[in-house]
């Protein structure tokens, strides 16, 4: 469910609230709920107190990550304790953060009382944050001059509902200090309406008192009044409060959230801090205490306070209401069971009930226009408003499947023709690049909305895209690509479908694919309609504004003015400000003592096969981004019992297993790898000399490393993984490793063999386990490494658990990726192993390696070796790697684009 913007005034691009870190959030009519993470908060979390009073910094950036991973859009960040230094505190974990790509992608909302602490962040912060908050409680004057501040550091802010007279506890009094606040801050200061975010207090109730009944009821005709009266300002607040009378009972509690939450947002709540594990799903809150949840958050009775108490008390526990029999549903209609099969995922009766529904239909082709199309839309709806999540969508497809597949002999025989579609939708992953996990799980759900998909499958030449989609009409283009040469593809074919005056919108997705480089590279190359598109359940969305007559003129203007207001700034942006030139950075490399380091010689140097049973890889699996691929969010084995996603975690883990067994069983993968460790140093400051022992003679390979260029913090040095590797002139004799393995023989055969059963589900869940089982084996054979091939840690012992957070000594870091973008340093790593020949993975013109569920890498020993993000880099480096490369600096610049500051 969006965000229902009731201004009198309509938002436009320009007055939508942008927020950002290292990636954009930007709040739009269609944005669902902003969840802010709470527990990097020293009030909120005495783990995080605690971590931040021992100065264990490292463990509190865990903390932060976790928010990020757990589905955190932004994070909060308070350090008011009175033993604590705030605003120390605050600059040193927020520069800790900037540090740390994964966590500082979301924007951080600085939270203090004290304007000292909350100005401390301001100075520091990356991006565009928020800060929480100011009032008038101390006056109009200091009001507006920390407005102004705030408006100079270029912040959002979040203003609370309280003045001079006290916290604002009635409707009236709450209307009232907004609409103050938001005068004085729109005509006085002149601050930004969109980026005003009004807190109108959430205060207990059912606490006995009268004068609490009305504390919800009120926040929600405060919230109604504000998006209606105060144009484009937000709405956030802190979600637990409503709550506190129920300490220690998580079941009142949970659905108490998730109703308020229901019925703020209703309202027009825009964002708030909410812990997840204390939401219950509205749809599946026990009907009883839903009622009397509702009756006390909307005052519907007198006697709703005590009403709930006492039934709370039967809800203490793990109390769960007992579900109905599983085959009661079978004694519906006709129509509820084809929607509940589909909503469910059930083919077990599907061609039984649809032979019933064809018996009653004059057409066989009205069984699809009308029942199965009317269940289809009701999984639309439950995954548009976060109430159904991938991996049951893509069950419900293939029930659908089944189901039209069964229809189909009996329309032919009539010659109906076809459904009516939504439209025709074109998907393929572009040339070069072999990934396609995500596509096919973006064309489930547009096939689950009525869109006719024609999918070209992988590395699909433009050419073949081009002739595809005239010769089907396709109605839009979906291009997908996940390593960074794919985006240059994407702007080739763009400039050939404009050559020949093509109109047909493309929608842009994939991993390495973004908004700003959709907006800056892309679009200005096609005078039709380019839009990026985050994740499978915004497709149709996309989908819909753009074929739908009344919205598709609006949508497709704002999308240009957006992206036109992004390039502008982008191109326009102070380009040398914050980096530093090659010359310095590398005067600025890390500076390991190298005197005081022996390296450990491996106990084997040369190159080396690896056979290994799939069944031996199974204990290192990190199955945490294997539910993030099915668009699950949250760590493993947490997930599981997610009070959002757990129960759906769940059955996926279930399925999973079932498969793994399976595959195991009758061998459906193969393993395959080969390694090589190797004398080695640093030369010419980034690249590091290879020495290969063949016949007595000691020919050479170099890899060339990438250096940070951005300015650093005093003392903090410009990081390239050549650093970690002794310098020739040093006299010490280094030593690094590479590798390749590969999971993914078997994989596309199985996944094409259940496509052809219509079972979308199971050839998506095979791909993902190849990927995670490639992934388990380069963990595994690190280990080997680790204690035994080299043998630099051979006393090492650690869980899973610790090899998943990277506790070992010495790193494996893969070209293409935050700290060795580099694509082109597979081909060298190709030919030192010789690894097409050895063990067959091959490499397309992109660089990507196929089979998809492959894995390359370096081996790094030295005990301070680390992963790091490159991220962005000036052209002189650009230009010269061109020339350590022998490449043009068009080809580089092809390459390291996603990564050029210019």
């Amino acid at each position: 469910m969006g965000i229902d913007i009731t201004n009198n005034q309509q938002p436009t691009t320009n007055n939508y609230l942008k927020l950002s870190g290292l990636e954009p959030l930007i709040i739009t009519p269609e944005t669902n709920f902003v969840n802010v993470g709470e527990r990097t908060n020293v009030t909120g979390s005495r783990k995080f107190l605690r971590l931040i009073k021992e100065e264990k910094y490292e463990e509190a950036l865990d903390i932060a990550r976790n928010q990020v991973e757990g589905g955190a859009q932004i994070i909060d960040v308070n350090m008011d304790e009175g033993m604590l230094d705030g605003a120390y505190a605050m600059t040193k974990f927020l520069n800790l953060i900037a540090a740390e790509p994964d966590i500082s992608r979301v924007p951080v909302m600085i939270d203090s009382s004290k304007w000292e602490i909350i100005e401390a962040g301001l100075k520091v912060i990356q991006g565009k944050g928020v800060v929480n908050s100011i009032s008038l409680k101390e006056g109009e004057e200091k009001f507006i001059e920390y407005a102004k501040k705030i408006k100079r550091y270029g912040a959002a802010v979040i203003v609370m509902a309280f003045d001079e007279n006290g916290q604002a506890d009635t409707y009236e009094r709450r209307i009232e200090i907004c609409k103050r606040s938001y005068d004085v801050l729109v005509d006085k200061v002149g601050f930004p309406a969109q980026d005003i975010i009004f807190d109108p207090n959430i205060f207990p109730v059912a606490t006995g008192m009268e004068e609490h009944k009305l504390n919800a009821l009120d926040f929600f005709r405060a919230t109604k009044w504000i998006r209606e009266n105060l144009p484009y300002a937000h709405i956030s607040g802190g979600v637990s409060n409503v709550s506190f009378s129920f300490r220690g009972n998580d079941k009142v509690r949970e659905a108490m959230h998730s109703a308020f939450l229901y019925h703020a947002i209703q309202n027009g709540m825009t964002m708030g801090i909410v812990n997840p594990e204390m939401l219950e799903i509205y749809d599946e809150i026990d009907p009883v205490l839903l009622e009397h949840v509702e009756d006390v958050l909307l005052n519907r009775r007198e006697d709703a306070t005590e009403r709930l108490l006492d039934l709370a008390e039967s809800f203490k526990g793990d109390f769960k209401a007992n579900e109905k029999a599983i085959a009661e549903w079978r004694s519906g209609t006709i129509q509820e069971r084809l929607t509940h099969s589909l909503v469910k995922g059930i083919d077990e009766f599907i061609e039984i009930d649809v032979e019933e529904a064809r018996q009653a239909a004059s057409k066989p082709i009205e069984v699809i226009e009308i029942n199965l199309m009317a269940g289809m839309n009701v999984v639309g709806d439950l995954f548009g408003s976060g109430k159904m999540f991938l991996p049951q969508v893509v069950k419900s497809a293939r029930v659908m499947k089944k189901a039209v597949a069964y229809l189909l002999p009996f329309i032919e025989a009539e010659k109906d023709g076809v459904s009516q579609s939504a439209g025709k939708i074109l998907m393929a992953t572009v040339k070069g690049d072999v990934h396609d996990i995500g596509k096919n799980i973006v064309s489930v759900v547009l096939a689950c909305n009525n869109y006719e998909i024609v999918d070209l499958g992988v590395m699909v030449a433009p050419e073949k895209i081009i002739a595809a989609a005239i010769e089907h009409n396709v109605d839009i283009i979906g291009l997908s690509g996940l390593i960074t040469p794919s985006l240059d593809e994407m702007v080739y074919l763009a400039k050939e479908l404009d050559k020949i005056n093509v109109q047909i919108p493309i929608m842009i997705g994939g991993a390495t694919t973004s908004r700003a480089h959709t907006a800056v590279k892309i679009a200005p190359q096609y005078k039709a309609t380019v839009v990026h598109v985050n994740d499978a359940s915004r497709a149709v969305t996309v989908a819909g504004n753009l074929l739908n007559s009344d919205t598709k003129e609006k949508y497709t203007q704002d999308i240009r003015t957006e992206y036109d207001a992004l390039r502008e700034g982008y191109l326009n942006r102070s380009r040398d400000k914050n980096f530093l030139t090659i010359e310095q950075a590398r005067a600025n490399k890390l500076q390991l003592d190298w005197s005081k380091y022996t390296p450990t010689k491996p106990n084997f140097i040369g190159t080396k096969t690896v056979d290994v049973a799939i069944a031996d890889l199974v204990d290192y699996i990190d199955w945490t981004p294997f539910f993030n691929s099915w668009e699950l969010y949250g760590k493993y084995p947490a997930i599981l019992t997610d009070e959002v996603v757990g129960e759906q975690a769940t059955s996926l883990f279930a399925d999973a297993q079932k498969m793994l067994t399976q595959l195991i069983n009758e061998n459906w993968l193969t393993a395959k790898g080969v390694l090589g460790i190797f004398p080695a140093n640093t030369i010419n400051d980034d690249d590091i000399e290879i020495s290969q022992t063949t016949n007595n003679q000691q020919p050479t390979t170099k890899f060339l490393t990438l250096r940070q260029q951005s300015q650093k913090t005093a003392g903090a040095p410009n990081i390239a993984l050549a650093d970690f590797i002794a310098p020739k002139d040093s006299g010490v004799q280094d030593y690094m490793g590479c590798f390749c393995v590969t999971t993914g023989f078997g994989v596309e055969e199985k996944a094409k063999a259940f496509e052809k059963e219509l079972d979308d589900y199971n050839s998506i869940l095979v791909k993902a386990l190849g990927d995670r089982l490639a992934e388990a084996f380069a963990e595994y054979l690190h280990l080997q490494v680790r204690k035994e091939i080299w043998g630099y840690a051979s006393d090492e012992n650690l869980s899973n658990q610790d090899l998943i957070a990277e506790k070992y000594k010495g790193i494996r870091p893969a070209p293409g990726y935050p700290a060795c973008p580099d694509h082109l340093e597979k081909a060298t790593l190709w030919h030192l192993l010789d690894v097409e020949n050895v063990i067959g993975v091959k490499l397309t013109e992109s660089m990507a390696m196929w089979p998809a569920s492959s894995v390359s890498g370096y081996y790094f020993a030295h005990p301070e070796s680390k992963y790091f993000g490159l991220g962005k880099i000036k052209k002189d480096q650009i230009e010269d790697y061109a020339k350590r490369r022998n490449i043009s600096l068009e080809q580089a610049e092809k390459w390291l684009a996603p990564n050029s500051a210019d």
